[in-house]
């Protein structure tokens, strides 16, 4: 009977401990929740710090992820927003302290010259939702507007809610234990037929996306607000053979699309095939890793330069 006693109290210790231990090293049972939203679809719930595997994350009350910031900036300093997906969020793999935008307002501000950049962005997010925070939110006093694109977006569904709560990649309530969490990326995913009926229904999608860039370009620009908009390949992309037909001709029409409204406009791609080993810049098959980063910051910095 002892025995069993203490191999049960050695369960529950083991249990506690490992409980604590996936929360606080690898930061499972306090993930990043989403709200849904009529008109973006979906955006990171207000008002929330978490840690992923280290990793410091703070969403500030208007959905942006870094600290909280006034509606306006002050006088003396000059606000720049960055519009993006994942790539421009950093996701749980990334630090407040290294996202993009922390790095460019690092590199660009001086002295003389306070510089905030701010980060709307969300995982999945296409031109669409990003047009749709800009209607809804603003830009927040922002004297310039970078909108970071990947060849993906191009191709994204239409704002939609139905993945909040439902895919686990969107949560919008914590799980009663870390452990729940874990066993859950193992699980396969959630089947949401909502979402196949949508991609269906949208018609000419890379048209409905040009669309909404231009329709985010031209509010912008009645303002002389500058806009810069940036193109990032898939990892795939780069080198030979390079983008897939399809994929080439969405680019060139996303490029002549901005030609036409006179929009600066940089694709990445022909910088990347430029380096030795651009693959290496990579996490995965899209998202950069901290040189990539530091590249793409580093050519928002060059571009933005002269502005400042």
């Amino acid at each position: 009977m002892n025995v069993l006693k203490l191999l049960i109290l050695l369960i529950l210790v083991a249990a506690i401990a490992s409980e604590l231990g996936l929360r606080w090293c690898l930061g499972f049972g306090n993930p990043l929740l989403y709200v849904a939203d009529d008109s973006i679809g979906y955006r990171l719930a207000p008002n929330q710090r978490t840690r992923r595997l280290g990793n410091r994350i703070t969403v500030n009350q208007f959905s942006l992820r870094g600290p909280e910031i006034t509606a306006e900036p002050a006088p003396e300093t000059r606000r720049i927003l960055l519009l993006g997906d994942s790539i421009a969020n950093g996701g749980w793999w990334t630090d407040d302290a290294n996202t993009i935008s922390a790095q460019l307002q690092e590199r660009l501000e001086t002295s003389e010259q306070p510089v905030e950049v701010l980060n709307a962005s969300a995982n999945s997010w296409g031109p669409r939702n990003q047009w749709e925070y800009v209607r809804k939110f603003g830009i927040f006093g922002a004297a310039e507007v970078v909108l970071l694109l990947n060849t993906d977006d191009l191709f994204s569904r239409p704002p939609t809610s139905v993945v909040v709560g439902r895919d686990r990649s969107y949560p919008n309530k914590r799980p009663p234990l870390a452990w729940v969490e874990l066993m859950s990326r193992f699980l396969p995913p959630a089947e949401i037929p909502e979402l196949a009926e949508i991609e269906q229904q949208d018609g000419d999608v890379i048209q409905k996306n040009l669309e909404a860039i231009g329709q985010l370009c031209d509010a912008l620009q009645a303002q002389n607000v500058e806009v810069l908009v940036l193109l990032t390949p898939l990892k795939r992309e780069l080198g030979e053979p390079g983008p897939r037909p399809y994929e080439q001709k969405a680019r060139e029409r996303l490029a002549n699309y901005l030609k036409e409204r006179s929009v600066h406009y940089v694709d990445v791609l022909f910088t990347l095939n430029g380096l030795d080993n651009p693959g290496t810049l990579y996490r995965d098959t899209i998202h950069f890793n901290a040189s990539g980063n530091h590249i793409l910051t580093e050519l928002l910095r060059l571009r933005l330069h002269k502005t400042l």
